[in-house]
């Protein structure tokens, strides 16, 4: 072997003589050209990349009949005679001999330079790629175009200011030079100075998420300053019950990117402990709080967390600086609670894993003493489909805490907000942030140290004004309320209706003065009954002067004529007769419920309009009273209506029995008469998946006269999550929901969203019509579901399929010599491998789905959760679809079509950015004069030296287990591979040799196989960088591991130098298939869960190939000695004869 200028060894390719030369002769036969002898035949055969054509000008030829390769037999080849230096090397792994060939059979081939180029691709690639564009083109338009509600979101007023807490410096965190704590003040209410800070109510810690700033607080801050100073400071009765301000503090993290990586997060979190121990502090000092000095000084502080702040929240009780109850409330906005959202760092994952293990093993606790979250009530608010950062499936906590203490609820579901939100707006929606100032003011009582109300008080606020009241689990009071009001009517009344007669009034005040309407209540014993009332009036209080009042009495028997002073409030209608009847009365104005007015002019639920009020009990709920008491309270004509009512089950529920397929194929019609209650309740019990939309129609035909006092109104809802939509004066619907999804965590209460969905429709039933309701699938809509479900698949799954290219390129090199392209790849396995493994995929996923489990009662595998039972096996959905659903198996082969689509788009995309840089190095190359050539002119393929690679490399891997995380090394080897890839295609392009494309296309395949990595480590180098900006170097105390990345770095390395991978001939070669295989496998079962492991499978292959080269080129630690030290000249080991020299 020559040595060249530049150090590099480069062998021709005559010097092979396992490698035919076979240039094509019009008048004669194909001769092979037998070794230069001047020239030292080299031992290692197809270590060094020979970038130089035969002696004819032309490359070895080779034979392609479609994606089938011949491989040459005994028989054909050439006798060539050799020098026992220059035989195949024999390559030592373990206890084998592995031979390594880098050149191709030789035997004569015919191959036209334009089946070398990587751009043409067969018909089946073609028709394949054109349907996935077409599924990707039709996902990305249904979740572009998808139905997810107006924007009905009010602006707030605000005038904030942020006092920054100076005092919380180093003395009290280590954080305290990239974390900042912050208390607001609303200019103009709040007074307050820098000394006196006018501390004067329950202190409150907002928590921001991602990349979030602690400024997102001001909406929620404001409102609170607000409400106080115009609301409650002049109601006494709430002083007195404990009622004060809301002290808004917030932490500014910087914007830190705590989704992305597991440390962050748990620095965050100690942080918050930190803060907390601080604020309660600030109490103490009189020269800092306005306290009454009788109250007790605070003991604990609520939480409002916005996305992962809220997953800080809860990590705070984890933390080994937790002080006990110094957190009781946590109210999370649009937090991933049940899943990382997304999986690609370790940490994250890990730290996900040990918070939901903490928090589930906390309330599997029997006794309360043993429950260190005891006393902790976790509300999570999601913002639905709107929300298209994180799916708001993953707010759900019905896996984490049980109803006693916590709930997850949408915000379409909360009273007189009715509307979705996305994940930046729900933290300044006006609407929204009334409800939760509100809810907050609630559960405030600065008379005790908690200054909060107790546990259970706390939940049933929450569920008052997070919840529609229509749910199963929604408080009444009714049955806790004692009489407080005296009803007297004259014997001969005839405002007693019959017995089963339906209750309406068309206007209010026609009498021009109160009116009572009696609804007797039916005998108890009759099963199925409940009483409803719907109005467009507001229901008054005890006491209140407005139009219209509801009470639920029982019959009051005098007593010695004394019974005016056992209630508050006595209304007489007896006209002073003496014949009269006496009724003890509650008013049930509490009970209320608000629900979206429907008119015919309505559009949208969250329209600015006087809500419906309604009321609906169970028979079983009055059992205590006798009467319903509707009592008209308007002196003048007023515009209004009452409907009420009591209603049979079986002519107000309609359970529809049918499965999805069923649905898909004819639909759900059902038809209501025109005698049919005021509520009807339609339960279908096979529309729980999250993954299909569907399409509701609802159409009215009138047949009397009567003018309709209201246009329909429906909700739809699901038991768990809290979810309910409403729609008024509804025609056609597009239902969506977030009911079963996928790779959610089993619930705890086994009868979570196996309800199904239901409707409730309310109609007028006194206008005489009928209504058809027609439900379908949408199939096109259906398919933007996708993209939030399943978006963490569209970066897993191509690394399937790029795996099996790899996998095929590698058999067919080892085979034949050839390592063909890219596309040649995929089209080879879309006719092989491709399909079986999708097949088999298919068939696991359909399996997984229909295994059924043992009845909780024979099941081992479950265990009690105080009055409940769960599923012990928490990850049971974590793989490949992440559904127990077996309708969905044919998702699989989707998504392995739209992946095939995937990685054609981007072997496209690297072609051509490859293409224009190999264009300018030639450009460039060629104006500097910078082209080494060979003796024959031929361009040689030039490297830095060995003692500068190896140097370079140990300086990085020195910087990896010491500063920087191993994912800045990975980014410089993807950008040194790019930068190989450049220099191997302008090397091909000139030259028209064979090696030379089987290298550029071996370098390009690594490097799309690298791509398919990057994001799994762009996104802790992201943080990393982030640090680095907001001036914090403290390294971190994960990700520096060397081994992560070091086979990475010697397999990039080693492309640099043009040397083509040997070939493995012998049955080592099945290694390859195997890792290769082995990484399909994963990233199809467990890469959405784990993607992070994809780059520790993906380093296995590294290190593999890195061995390869190395056993082929004799490598040892005192050659690799001699390098450093600079003695290369040994390095290319060169054969007697040869000329050595030293740079």
């Amino acid at each position: 072997m020559h040595r060249r200028s530049s150090g590099s060894p480069v062998e021709d390719d005559t010097e092979d003589p396992l490698i035919s030369r076979t240039p094509t002769e019009p008048n004669g036969p194909n001769v092979v050209e037998p070794p230069e002898k001047s020239r030292p035949q080299v031992a290692r055969t197809g270590t060094s990349f020979d970038l130089r054509r035969d002696t004819t000008g032309t490359s070895t030829p080779r034979s392609r009949n479609s994606s089938t390769w011949r491989t040459p037999s005994s028989s054909t080849m050439p006798s060539i005679p050799l020098d026992p230096r220059s035989a195949a090397t024999i390559m030592p792994l373990a206890s084998q001999r592995l031979p390594i060939e880098a050149s191709p059979d030789p035997q004569p081939r015919s191959r036209p330079s334009r089946l070398r180029s990587p751009w043409p691709c067969s018909i089946l690639t073609a028709l394949t790629s054109l349907l996935a564009s077409f599924f990707i083109f039709a996902i990305l338009r249904s979740f572009a175009g998808r139905h997810t509600g107006g924007d009905g979101c009010g602006i707030p007023v605000m005038s904030p200011s942020f006092l920054r807490m100076v005092g919380f410096d180093t003395e009290h965190t280590r954080f305290a030079s990239k974390y900042n704590l912050y208390l607001y003040r609303e200019a103009g209410v709040d007074s307050y100075n820098q000394d006196d800070l006018g501390l004067n109510g329950a202190p409150v810690l907002f928590l921001p998420g991602n990349a979030g700033s602690y400024r997102q607080v001001r909406s929620l801050a404001a409102e609170a300053s607000r409400h106080y100073f115009d609301v409650v400071r002049h109601d006494q009765e709430r002083l007195r019950g404990g009622t004060r301000s809301l002290d808004f503090f917030m932490i500014d993290f910087n914007e830190d990117l705590a989704a992305f990586h597991g440390q962050t997060l748990l620095d965050q979190a100690e942080y918050v402990n930190e803060a907390v121990a601080y604020i309660l502090s600030l109490y103490h000092d009189p020269r800092r709080s306005r306290r009454d000095p009788e109250l007790p000084d605070p003991s604990s502080v609520i939480l409002v967390g916005h996305s992962m702040g809220g997953i800080v929240a809860r990590t705070t009780l984890t933390m080994s600086n937790y002080q006990a109850n110094s957190v009781n409330t946590i109210v999370t906005m649009s937090a991933p609670h049940a899943k990382p959202p997304v999986s690609f760092e370790s940490d994250i994952v890990h730290t996900y894993k040990q918070i939901n293990d903490y928090w589930r093993e906390a309330y599997s606790q029997t006794w309360a003493n043993n429950n260190p979250l005891w006393h902790v009530t976790l509300i999570s608010i999601a913002g639905g489909s709107r929300d298209t950062v994180v799916p708001s499936d993953y707010a759900s906590i019905s896996s984490l805490v049980p109803e006693t203490h916590g709930f997850t609820v949408f915000t379409s579901t909360i009273p007189d907000v009715w509307i979705g939100m996305d994940h930046l707006s729900i933290t300044w929606c006006d609407q929204f942030r009334k409800a939760i100032i509100k809810s907050l003011f609630e559960v405030v009582d600065v008379r005790r140290a908690s200054q909060t109300k107790p546990r259970a008080e706390r939940m049933r606020i929450f569920k008052k004004w997070y919840l529609t009241g229509l749910e199963q689990v929604a408080e009444r009071t009714l049955s806790q309320k004692e009489p407080n009001t005296l009803l007297t009517l004259e014997d001969q009344s005839n405002t007693i209706l019959p017995q089963g007669r339906r209750l309406i009034l068309r206007e209010l005040g026609h009498r021009r003065g109160p009116n009572v309407h009696l609804l007797p209540i039916p005998p108890q014993g009759v099963t199925g009954k409940k009483f409803t009332l719907l109005t467009d009036q507001r229901f008054d209080k005890t006491g209140d002067q407005g139009n219209l009042e509801v009470l639920f009495c029982s019959v009051f028997p005098l007593h010695n004529g004394k019974v005016s002073t056992v209630f508050s409030m006595n209304m007489d209608f007896s006209g002073g007769n003496m014949g009269s009847t006496r009724l003890a009365c509650k008013n049930v104005a509490e009970d209320g419920i608000h629900l979206p007015a429907s008119t015919h002019f309505s559009k949208h639920a969250y329209d600015r309009a006087e809500p419906f009020s309604y009321l609906q009990y169970d028979l079983e709920d009055l059992a205590e009273h006798q009467f319903v008491a509707v009592i008209d309270k308007a002196h003048t004509p007023t515009k209004g209506w009452l409907l009420a009512e009591f209603s049979d089950s079986s002519d107000s529920v309609i359970r529809a029995r049918m499965g999805l397929g069923g649905l898909l194929s004819a639909g759900l019609n059902v038809r209501l008469p025109a005698n049919r209650p005021m509520l009807t309740e339609l339960k279908i019990p096979a529309l729980h998946s999250s993954l299909l939309d569907y399409k509701l129609k609802i159409v009215r035909r009138t047949h009397g006269n009567q003018h309709e006092l209201f246009a329909p109104l429906l909700r739809q809802s699901i038991p768990d999550p809290h979810e309910s939509k409403f729609f008024v004066n509804v025609k056609d619907v597009n239902v969506n929901l977030h009911g079963v999804a996928p790779f959610m965590p089993p619930p705890l209460r086994d009868q979570a969203a196996l309800g199904g969905v239901s409707f409730h429709l309310w109609t007028d039933p006194s206008c005489e019509s009928t209504v058809d309701i027609s439900l379908s699938v949408d199939i096109a809509s259906s398919l933007g579901e996708l993209v939030m479900r399943y978006r963490t698949v569209f970066a897993a799954f191509p690394i399937l399929v790029v795996a099996l290219v790899l996998r095929k390129q590698f058999q067919v090199y080892d085979q034949t010599g050839y390592f063909i392209t890219f596309t040649e790849g995929l089209d080879s396995a879309l006719r092989s491998s491709l399909p079986m493994l999708l097949l088999a995929m298919s068939l696991l996923a359909s399996s997984l789905s229909t295994s059924h489990r043992l009845p909780p009662s024979d099941d081992p595998f479950r265990w009690p959760l105080n009055s409940t039972e769960s599923p012990l096996d928490f990850t049971k959905n974590d793989l490949l679809l992440g559904s127990q659903d077996p309708f969905f198996w044919f998702l699989v082969p989707v998504f392995g079509l739209i992946s095939v689509g995937i990685c054609v788009i981007l072997n496209y995309v690297a072609l051509a950015l490859l293409f224009i840089l190999s264009f300018v190095y030639g450009i460039f190359k060629s104006k500097s004069g910078y082209i080494k050539r060979d003796d024959k002119g031929i361009p040689t393929f030039s490297a830095p030296t060995p003692r500068r690679r190896v140097i370079n490399t140990i300086i990085l891997l020195l910087l990896v287990s010491t500063t920087v995380p191993y994912q800045f090394a990975y980014m410089v080897a993807c950008i040194v591979q790019l930068a190989t890839c450049v220099r191997a295609q302008w090397h091909a392009k000139e030259t028209k040799s064979t090696t030379h494309y089987n290298f550029s296309n071996y370098t390009h395949s690594i490097f799309i196989l690298m791509l398919w990595i990057l994001p799994i480590n762009i996104l802790v180098l992201l943080v990393w960088a982030h640090n680095l900006v907001v001036h914090w170097f403290m390294p971190f105390s994960s990700h520096h591991n060397v081994l992560s990345i070091m086979p990475f770095l010697l397999l990039v390395e080693a492309m640099t130098t043009g040397t083509m991978i040997p070939r493995v001939t012998s049955r080592l070669k099945h290694i390859t298939s195997l890792i290769l295989f082995s990484i399909a496998i994963y990233a199809a079962i467990y890469g959405v869960s784990y993607a992070y492991l994809l780059h520790h499978l993906t380093n296995i292959l590294a290190a593999w190939l890195v061995g390869i080269y190395f056993v082929s080129s004799g490598f040892s630690v005192r050659r690799l000695w001699r390098i450093i030290e600079g003695d290369e000249g040994n390095y290319s080991n060169p054969q007697p004869g040869s000329t050595k020299k030293k740079p």
